[in-house]
């Protein structure tokens, strides 16, 4: 740890506690608090509370203070807090915990302590200065440190439940959540957020799964940043796209608490919007910020739910519920104290949140004493149901521009409908109105048809209760594949022979498909259907070949027909030319003035009654002489006889037709004499 310098640290501590300069000018206002033979300097003004002496004290990271031990008593905590100063908690490190937004921890094992600095918005690096001034003046035997369990999140919260919760700051302890059965069933809990202001030295995974084995349901809370027309030190924007993101954030981070605490997908989550003035661009920012949070939850299979202030929050989001510029939360808790039916407030219209979404804090701040333990809780009445699970056994096979997609319904769900959707790439939709509309129905499959070839798709898919509401998405990814075409040459003569070859890869690493099926298709230039010539099984290196021999000039293509997770693909398709082989014999090739020659020759295939053409040169170009049928074997022949005495050059040439490729003969040179 590095050397203490006091006069700054007290001074950072003093300004984020709220001190002012001029009291914390001096260097001697700070004192040395021990724990365990561990030292830490922290400033002269924050209480020490030792819970060993005083079991019943609340940890409340809304003060400035110094807090000592851990008890199992119940604390006597207010129903609600918000807010939150700098301190320090310095207990017995029993198991490791990661730091978390607003509480820096560091595991001190040589003195067996666990010292975690809370502190406000923008403090961190004074927290860490406290910290650095710890110093072990005891050794103790190495402290036995527990990992902390990594069990799967299993506890749903909330699931199916009307009845009576109630919240309070800190979660009680065991003997307290035993005495508070059966006159409650639901609890609320503050899971995360930066102005979560009560410790929850109580509140472990451990704690959860043992209290839902014994029935209780569970309201969980974020205790986030505020309204920016409010006081709170920690506000979001009033900028509504950035209040958006803050939103989502907000929810990423209240999902990994959740999940750390035990609670699965299909919980609610409730961001706690504090009562507030509303104006018009407040309103806009709160909206926003409950917008990015709901999307950001829903994505991830989390129900997205505010807590807020009826005549608030809850006016400003009853009044925007049917606006298409806001996602509304799906779960409304909402406090309105001895507003009656219980359920009801003037401010949120009855038209909303009606299917089971609701939680009413009807009465609030007091004390109440079940089974001999008395708390200070606030009191709700809860009307809520969880989400269908997801569908199990998602897949999808890939054919060439189709997929089958598949999966297992729920059961015990009364289906509403399942729902489909896809985006091209590996990304697939957040939410069940995003994306492309792929299937609404009630079947175990569909086959998707239109696909692009060498593409990569992603899909998700939900299912929706006959109640309405949805479940969490389940993601199936269609990885895109491609195969290229080599040819050795673009242009043969007749019974000439290409070698045609094709690497398949998949496009979302590039790897070669090696040992898969890779079928060529060949089409004749003057036909309109393709056939297939092989199937050729690639080699370690995705490569498959063939030697071919076209009669005709054949366009070709080869092909990958998908499979579980892959879709297949089309390569591009050039044409190889065919020429026919085409022979010429000169008969003499000298004759005396007024002799003749004879010039034939076979055209192979034999293309009868077909046209060749005699030519010859003249200087740089070739002039038309005659032309000839082609018998039924594809012979051709012609008498020269020229006129004047000289050298002379000729050809014959036959023109390409709908099979083959045009061709000519060599050239033979004629002497007259």
């Amino acid at each position: 740890m590095r050397l203490f310098r006091s006069g700054g640290l007290t001074l950072a501590l003093a300004l984020v506690a709220g001190v002012t300069a001029a009291g914390a000018a001096a260097a001697g206002e700070t004192k040395t608090v021990s724990y365990r033979g561990y030292e830490v300097t922290v400033p002269a003004s924050w209480p020490v509370v030792d819970l060993a002496k005083d079991p019943t004290a609340c940890v409340r990271l809304d003060r400035a203070a110094v807090y000592l031990g851990r008890s199992t008593s119940q604390a006597n905590c207010p129903a609600h807090l918000v807010g939150r100063s700098s301190g320090l908690l310095l207990e017995p490190l029993t198991s490791a915990q990661q730091s978390t937004d607003g509480l820096l921890r560091r595991a001190v094992t040589d003195a067996g302590v666990l010292a975690t600095a809370y502190y406000a918005p923008g403090a961190q690096t004074a927290a860490s200065d406290l910290l650095a001034t710890g110093r072990v003046v005891t050794k103790t035997p190495q402290a036995n440190v527990v990992q902390p369990k990594v069990a799967a999140p299993s506890v749903v919260a909330t699931g199916n439940f009307a009845g009576n919760a109630f919240d309070t700051c800190d979660a009680p302890t065991q003997a307290s959540m035993d005495a508070w059965r059966p006159t409650y069933q639901g609890i609320g809990i503050y899971i995360s957020g930066g102005l979560r202001a009560c410790a929850q030295q109580n509140l472990t995974q451990d704690w959860v799964v043992a209290n839902a084995a014994k029935g209780w349901q569970f309201l969980l809370v974020d205790v986030g940043l505020q309204a920016p027309c409010t006081t709170y030190r920690l506000r979001m924007s009033s900028v509504a796209s950035t209040a958006l993101t803050q939103g989502r954030n907000a929810a990423i981070n209240a999902v990994t608490a959740a999940q750390a605490l035990g609670f699965t997908q299909r919980s609610a989550i409730y961001s706690d919007i504090e009562a507030y003035t509303s104006t018009a661009a407040c309103k806009a920012a709160v909206l926003s910020y409950l917008s990015g949070w709901t999307q950001e939850l829903t994505a991830r299979g989390y129900v997205g739910g505010a807590y807020v202030g009826a005549a608030s929050g809850g006016a400003d989001l009853s009044s925007a519920y049917t606006s298409t510029a806001y996602t509304h939360p799906e779960n409304l808790w909402f406090a309105h104290w001895k507003a009656s039916p219980v359920g009801q407030s003037k401010y949120i219209s009855s038209l909303y949140w009606t299917n089971h979404q609701r939680v009413h804090q009807f009465e609030g701040d007091l004390s109440e004493t079940n089974g001999g333990v008395s708390m200070q809780i606030d009191k709700n009445y809860v009307n809520l149901t969880a989400p269908p699970p997801p569908v199990t056994s998602a897949g999808v096979t890939g054919g060439v521009a189709s997929a089958t997609l598949r999966w297992v319904k729920p059961a015990n769900v009364t289906l509403g409908q399942i729902i489909v959707r896809s985006a091209v790439g590996s990304t697939p939709p957040a939410l069940p109105t995003s994306g492309t509309a792929v299937y609404n129905g009630a079947a175990s499959s569909f086959v998707q048809t239109g696909l692009s070839n060498s593409a990569s798709y992603a899909y998700r898919v939900w299912v929706k209760d006959s109640k309405g509401k949805t479940g969490p998405g389940v993601d199936v990814r269609l990885v895109g594949t491609k195969a290229t075409i080599g040819a050795s040459v673009a242009s043969l003569m007749y019974t000439g022979s290409v070698t045609l070859s094709s690497t398949v890869t998949r496009l979302d690493t590039g790897a070669k498909l090696a040992g898969v099926p890779a079928v060529l298709y060949s089409r004749a230039k003057n036909a309109t259907r393709w056939s297939t010539v092989g199937t050729f099984t690639t080699n370690a290196s995705g490569v498959a070949s063939t030697v071919q021999k076209p009669a005709v000039s054949t366009y070709y293509m080869w092909g990958y027909n998908g499979a579980a997770g892959l879709l297949g693909t089309r390569s591009t398709a050039p044409l190889v030319q065919v020429h026919p082989a085409m022979s010429a014999y000169l008969v003499p090739a000298a004759v005396k003035l007024g002799g003749a020659a004879a010039l034939y020759g076979y055209l192979n295939p034999a293309h009868a009654g077909t046209t060749a053409y005699l030519q010859r040169r003249s200087g740089t170009s070739w002039v038309a002489v005659t032309t000839g049928k082609l018998t039924t074997n594809g012979k051709y022949a012609f008498s020269i006889k020229p006129t004047a005495r000289g050298t002379y050059t000729y050809r014959v040439v036959w023109l390409a037709d709908a099979d083959h490729q045009g061709t000519q003969t060599a050239s033979k040179v004629l002497t007259v004499s």
